[in-house]
């Protein structure tokens, strides 16, 4: 309940402050953006993952066209990459902004060219010492997927500062998208992002808030009414990380409850 009360209220807020967005994806996007999802450079494990992360749904309510210059935040394995790349090859450019010691990511983009080849460039992004993003009003849309609770266990500020460089490479009415794994309503959060790798989500809409955010949207794309919110995410699928005879009670769970946000810079 609480988290549809939340997402009328911020709705409305968004509403108050900004203009109609479209809430239409252009067929030959949704065409792409299948075509990117269906590739067959993507694992079967990573496919197997679609039914909880909904990568379609997911990027059509941020917005994203094939024109558009994006930042992905800290890439991880790669696994919105496999689809990010080849969705803006043609048009659009692809920034990564990665780990400087993410050598298996480095290594996963050079292997196969035909794939990442036409990504812009990989640019070294280590929060809190390394966190430019680029030049100011540069880029179309920042993404980041599941990472917010990894800088806000470094320090509150490190989040702050990771919210404040995608809010200053954005131009005007650029669009800051992002999942997290949520906590429960108005829980500790740095608590929260250090036991359990979760965060709530009226903390995240706040500090979006105070960056200079206005809120576009608020979807439960990702949401997952069987996960109890008060456990470490790396207990549930896919990593299965408690013991052995709790596995049959997470898989039937399934992957973390998700929040999934869409903040836009004035």
């Amino acid at each position: 309940m609480f988290h549809r009360i939340c997402k009328l209220l911020v709705l409305l807020a968004g509403t108050l402050a900004l203009p109609a967005i479209a809430s239409t994806t252009p067929p030959d996007t949704t065409a792409s953006l299948q075509q990117a999802v269906n590739g067959q450079w993507r694992s079967a494990a990573n496919k197997a993952r679609d039914q909880y992360r909904h990568p379609i749904e997911t990027l059509q309510f941020f917005g994203i066209q094939p024109d558009m210059t994006v930042i992905e935040l800290s890439p991880g394995g790669g696994w919105y990459t496999e689809i990010l790349a080849p969705f803006l090859s043609a048009r659009g450019h692809l920034i990564e902004a990665a780990s400087p010691k993410a050598e298996k990511f480095s290594a996963k983009l050079k292997a196969d060219p035909a794939v990442y080849g036409h990504i812009a460039k990989v640019i070294p992004f280590a929060p809190p010492d390394q966190v430019n993003l680029g030049p100011s009003n540069s880029a179309d849309m920042v993404l980041t997927f599941r990472n917010t609770h990894d800088w806000l266990i470094d320090s509150p500020d490190t989040l702050e500062a990771v919210f404040k460089a995608a809010f200053d490479v954005l131009k005007p009415g650029g669009v800051f998208g992002l999942t997290e794994h949520r906590a429960k309503p108005f829980a500790a959060p740095v608590l929260t992002a250090a036991a359990l790798h979760r965060i709530p989500e009226d903390y995240l809409i706040t500090l979006a808030l105070k960056t200079g955010f206005r809120v576009a949207g608020v979807s439960e794309i990702n949401a997952n009414p069987n996960d109890p919110e008060d456990i470490n995410i790396h207990r549930l699928p896919p990593d299965l990380a408690g013991p052995d005879d709790e596995h049959a009670k997470m898989k039937a769970i399934g992957e973390s409850d998700r929040m999934t946000l869409k903040f836009v810079k004035p």
